[in-house]
This record gives C-alpha cells, sequence and structure tokens, in this order.
C-alpha cells in the first residue's frame, strides 16, 4: 500500500512540473519581438556581414574572424580567406572593403602565383569600380607580370588605359592579350573602342595645332601691323618671382583690362580697331567703344556718343562741339591735347603715347567749365 501511495505522489509531481512546463520560457531562446535581428546575428544565417564586428554583439563571427585571421596558419591559406572575405564585400559592393582584404591577402607573400595574379586581378576590379584608375592599372600590370596571358587582367589593364586616355596603351593591352586569346569578343571589343578614340583624339590634337597656329600667325600679323605704325605699347609691369599673380596667366601689352575683354584686330583690308575707353572724371563716368577704327576721327564718334545727351548730363553741356579731349603721358603724367578732327591712328602714333593694356584712353572735359579750369590747374599741358 506504502509504494502506491509514493507513485501517486509522484504523479502529482509530474503534473505540477508539466503545468508549470507550460507558461516558463527558455532562457536562450530568440526574443519573440526581435526574433528576426537576432536569427540575423547567426554568421551561418547572415544575408549581410557588418560593416564593423562587435564581439560583444557579434560573438560567434568575431570568433569566426579570429580562426580565420590565425597567423599560425599557412600563409596561402590566410590569403585564399582574406580572399574569399574580398570576394564577400565585392559582391556587396562595398569596394573599400574589398581593397582592404585583398592588400591583406597580398601581404601575406604566399607563393602561390595563381592566387596572387587573382588577387591582384580582383583588387584591380574593386580600384577600377572606385574610380581610382591609375591603381586599378598598375594591379592589372602586376597580375600580368605573373602571369602574362591572364585573361582579366589582360581586359582590365586595356580597360583602365582606355578611362585614362591613353590609347595607344590601351591597344598594346588588346594586341598581347589577342596573341594569347585570339577569338575573344571582349578584347575586340576594346580594341575597337580604343582604336576609334585614339584616332578621334589625334584628330582633335591635329586641329587644336593648326588652330593654334593660325592664332600665332594672327597675332604676329597684328604685332608687326603695330609695329610698322609706330605705335608704342606699354609693357606690363611682371609679377615678382613666387608671388600669386605669377600664376594667373601670361600678361602682354595688348591684354585688356576691360569688362567687355575687346582687344585691337587686324580686318581683312588691313586696317586696326581698337577698344577705346573715354572717361569723364566730372562725373566719374566712362564710355567704351570696343572697335574704334584707326582711320576713323574722333569727332564722328563723338558726334554718334553725344547724339542724345547721357541723363547724367543734367545742365546739358556736353555738346560734341563743346568737347576737349586729351591723353595723358605715362611716364610723366603731362596731358596732351587731342583734335578731334584727326584719326585715331595720328593720335597713337603721337611720340608720347604708349598704349596701355591695349585701351587706348582719353578725358573729356567740357571746355572753359568751371570742372575743366580746376581739373587742368596745375597740370602741364601740351596743345596740338
Amino acid at each position: 500500500m506504502a509504494s502506491t501511495g509514493l507513485q501517486h505522489d509522484s504523479d502529482d509531481d509530474m503534473d505540477e512540473f508539466m503545468e508549470k512546463f507550460k507558461t516558463m520560457k527558455y532562457k536562450n531562446a530568440f526574443n519573440e519581438d526581435n526574433w528576426e535581428e537576432e536569427f540575423d546575428r547567426v554568421p551561418m544565417f547572415m544575408k549581410k556581414a557588418p560593416d564593423e564586428i562587435d564581439p560583444e554583439k557579434y560573438p560567434e563571427l568575431a570568433c569566426l574572424q579570429a580562426i580565420v585571421h590565425d597567423d599560425d596558419r599557412p600563409p596561402e591559406v590566410q590569403a585564399k580567406s582574406l580572399k574569399d572575405e574580398g570576394n564577400a564585400f565585392f559582391k556587396e559592393k562595398n569596394y573599400e572593403k574589398a581593397v582592404l582584404a585583398y592588400s591583406g591577402a597580398l601581404k601575406k607573400k604566399c607563393e602561390d602565383d595563381d592566387l596572387n595574379t587573382v588577387l591582384y586581378t580582383n583588387r584591380a576590379a574593386a580600384h577600377f569600380h572606385l574610380g581610382n584608375m591609375r591603381s586599378a592599372l598598375n594591379d592589372a600590370a602586376a597580375a600580368k607580370k605573373i602571369k602574362p596571358n591572364h585573361l582579366k587582367a589582360l581586359i582590365r589593364g586595356a580597360q583602365c588605359c582606355i578611362a585614362l586616355r591613353i590609347y595607344a596603351e590601351a591597344i598594346q593591352w588588346c594586341d598581347e592579350g589577342l596573341k594569347a586569346h585570339p577569338a575573344d569578343n571582349k578584347l575586340l571589343e576594346l580594341r575597337t573602342a580604343a582604336d576609334k578614340h585614339r584616332r578621334a583624339a589625334e584628330r582633335d590634337a591635329r586641329k587644336a595645332k593648326l588652330k593654334e597656329k593660325k592664332l600665332h600667325n594672327k597675332e604676329e600679323a597684328l604685332k608687326t601691323a603695330i609695329k610698322d605704325r609706330g605705335i608704342k605699347l606699354l609693357e606690363p609691369v611682371k609679377p615678382q618671382r613666387g608671388s600669386d599673380s605669377e600664376d594667373e596667366g601670361s600678361s602682354t601689352a595688348l591684354s585688356s583690362s576691360t569688362v567687355t575683354g575687346a582687344q585691337v584686330f587686324l580686318d581683312e583690308q588691313g586696317s586696326l580697331h581698337w577698344p577705346v575707353l573715354f572717361l569723364y572724371p566730372e562725373h566719374q563716368q566712362t564710355d567704351f567703344i570696343s572697335a574704334f577704327c584707326e582711320n576713323t576721327c574722333f569727332r564722328d564718334h563723338l558726334t554718334l556718343m553725344f547724339e542724345e545727351l547721357p541723363p547724367w548730363d543734367a545742365d546739358r553741356k556736353y555738346l560734341p562741339q563743346n568737347l576737349q579731349l586729351y591723353f595723358e603721358d605715362e611716364m610723366t603724367e603731362n596731358l596732351y591735347e587731342v583734335n578731334p578732327e584727326i584719326s585715331l591712328l595720328e593720335v597713337l602714333q603721337h611720340k608720347r603715347l604708349f598704349v596701355k593694356e591695349g585701351t587706348p584712353s582719353f578725358i573729356v572735359l567740357v571746355k572753359g567749365s568751371t570742372f575743366s579750369k580746376q581739373f587742368l590747374t596745375g597740370k602741364k599741358i601740351h596743345r596740338p
């Protein structure tokens, strides 16, 4: 009877345990609220490797990485593991990390030529996608040095050369590749593209050279025309060696500082046309003629310019017959009066006129005005 009682107690305990078990949770189970996130931390089920491996967050992955990078293993094994790691990053388009992985593998300096060739080629591909064309080309060349007929290296080298616009070298890469792989469509395609680009570049270079030659001849003809007329150009002050302005481009005596950028030119009939600046100091105003023909007299332009009086001439004093013109001697600062009835060429040939920055400039005053008298006071005036 006693045994029967013990059995009954045991059954009661088991029933109690089972009821309690139904309400208990497994301590190491995934959290039902974020089980997918926890599931993704398991290396076997990861869809994507994390950028940084935190041992506390990814203990299993950190352990595997320690095994992968175990320096006690042969260099070939370590290099291959890093290559696989680089390939995984490459597939995820994480090219920066792929480059680091391939570089780490190459640092192991294993003696497996096949593996090293693949590492250089793969790193070249990663650099290519990052836009590092020169680095990619160097890696393709390193791979080709190990295995001259390696197809992927030859293709990548040609692609890099085309991207770098060194088309002759691209053709050379293709030709070397086609010797070993004469039927490879990619090499044939790249060679055709490189040759097309090369011919276009050579054509553009010829055009640019011809244009430069024409421009040079035109500039020389212009300088000769100016010199033959006895017109004197004021040479610009050369910047000191090492100054910031030294790198801003070469300045010449014909360089114009005007905002229009107009410059003297020689027309087909052999006449010079100058940009000319008129200064009105009384009103701090200016006028600009972009192409003043050397054979035209000042009166013609003044009549046209003041056909309608400017808004700043409130007193209506600037009538063509009332105006006086002067140019300033750049050396002595003396003023020389200009006869408006003579041509621009006659004035430019004056022994004391020096054309500054390719733009002759003239001061315009109203004859006999109060401002004119004040402005001319103390200045040495030379009359025609």
